[in-house]
């Protein structure tokens, strides 16, 4: 582990957000020196973002904490293109009034987690847009365009996976690497941005914006990335068989959001409460240290503190509550069905079938009636609709999942 003497190295580094940094030396030197201004993108392809933005979301928070500025880049103008990275074909092209919807529902995630103002530290959000809608293109590409090679882009992990693929990749996105670069150049010089953060899969787009910024004004720009977070099973985070677990309450319930982090798999805890929640590390090191069956209660300080943070406190302790009397109670209290099954089926990381979870509880009498259940929009996991057939279901020892048929049919499924 580096020694970092900024409080904000040090804490992102203590709490596992670090994955790589272009200039660790020099970006805590200068965050040594005064409050550094700092911007992660986010393009605006769905009315809300997922738990899977929730890294990044939360090094903007530690950034503020820790006194320094967070930008949220809004991506009004590089949703018009598509990000590639990651991506195995092409999106779908949004037109400009879905660009501003989405963006308005975005827009309320980040003031439950940043405080905006023109202070020295207060959050700024600003539209790629205001720049790159007005651009001439001939003129840009002879500026701008003139410093990214044809050879190192197609070096690429985005573009490669394409080409590997014979999936396309269309000129319109080959240009998404050289619009992001661009941002971090305007952002240095409209709001003084000295670095840029974001996911591994960020690494190049943000290497180029550095070498745009040193090219063009000789300005020291800075990059620091996040691990792929995954949980232990090796399944991708924010994705459920009920469909991504959405940060806006219109999305996804409080409700549904706390029972997410409530099913984290015992080898996940301590990692994501590091990640997740706020609580001092030496408390997380206790709650670690939790033995056995104790971990569930570790389970719901995370999705306590997790849900508190997205949706207020008020709403945190309604979840809690409701999970208790529909769980804690038990069977007896609702008269739920219950069924017991063997963590050790949920064990090798390949999860467990919805459509086995639904049999098995007796909700549907056969798969082909558990699919057809789904399709018909009737099943539901925690109260969450089930939209993937084909999803499978994680869960720890100590879990109880809630599924509906309809309305008025529920089971309740302990791992044990």
């Amino acid at each position: 582990m580096t020694h970092y003497r900024s409080d904000i190295l040090a804490t992102l580094e203590a709490r596992g957000f670090i994955d790589q940094c272009t200039d660790a030396a020099g970006l805590d030197t200068l965050a040594m020196a005064g409050p550094v201004t700092a911007y992660i993108g986010f393009d605006c392809t769905a009315s809300s973002l997922h738990v899977g933005s929730l890294v990044p979301i939360m090094m903007l928070r530690w950034l503020q904490r820790t006194g320094h500025r967070p930008i949220v880049l809004m991506g009004g103008g590089t949703t018009k293109v598509g990000d590639p990275s990651g991506k195995d074909e092409t999106r779908q092209l949004l037109t400009d009034a879905q660009i501003a919807a989405n963006m308005a529902g975005i827009r309320q995630v980040f003031t439950r987690f940043l405080e905006f103002g023109d202070g020295p530290t207060g959050a700024v959000m600003v539209n790629n847009a205001d720049w790159l809608d007005p651009l001439a293109y001939i003129p840009f590409l002879r500026e701008i365009g003139r410093h990214f090679t044809i050879n190192r882009m197609l070096g690429f992990e985005s573009v490669k996976l394409r080409l590997e693929r014979e999936q396309p990749l269309t000129f319109l996105e080959f240009n998404y690497m050289i619009l992001q670069g661009y941002d971090f150049l305007e952002l240095s010089r409209r709001q003084g941005c000295r670095l840029q953060m974001g996911g591994s899969d960020q690494w190049g787009n943000i290497v180029n914006g550095i070498e745009l910024g040193r090219r063009i004004d000789q300005t020291a720009l800075f990059g620091l990335t996040t691990p792929l977070i995954t949980t232990a099973s090796g399944a991708k985070m924010g994705k459920t068989a009920a469909g991504a677990v959405w940060l806006n309450p219109d999305r996804v319930s409080p409700y549904t959001y706390w029972q997410y982090w409530r099913n984290t798999e015992d080898a996940d805890v301590g990692r994501f409460l590091r990640l997740f929640t706020e609580l001092p590390l030496d408390e997380i090191e206790r709650l670690e240290r939790l033995p056995g069956a104790e971990v569930n209660q570790a389970k719901k300080v995370l999705a306590f503190e997790a849900t508190r943070l997205c949706h207020g406190e008020a709403a945190a302790h309604e979840a809690a509550e409701t999970a208790r009397r529909t769980f804690e109670d038990g069977a007896a209290a609702e008269g739920l069905p219950t069924v017991e099954i063997s963590a050790a089926r949920f064990g090798d990381g390949g999860g467990v079938a919805i459509v086995e979870l639904l049999v098995t509880s007796g909700l549907a009498p056969s798969k082909g009636e558990a699919r057809r259940l789904i399709k018909g929009g009737g099943a539901r996991l925690d109260d969450a609709v089930i939209t993937d057939e084909a999803a499978l279901v994680h869960a720890a020892s100590g879990t109880t999942l809630k599924l509906s048929a309809g309305r008025k049919r529920h089971a309740l499924v302990r791992v044990s």
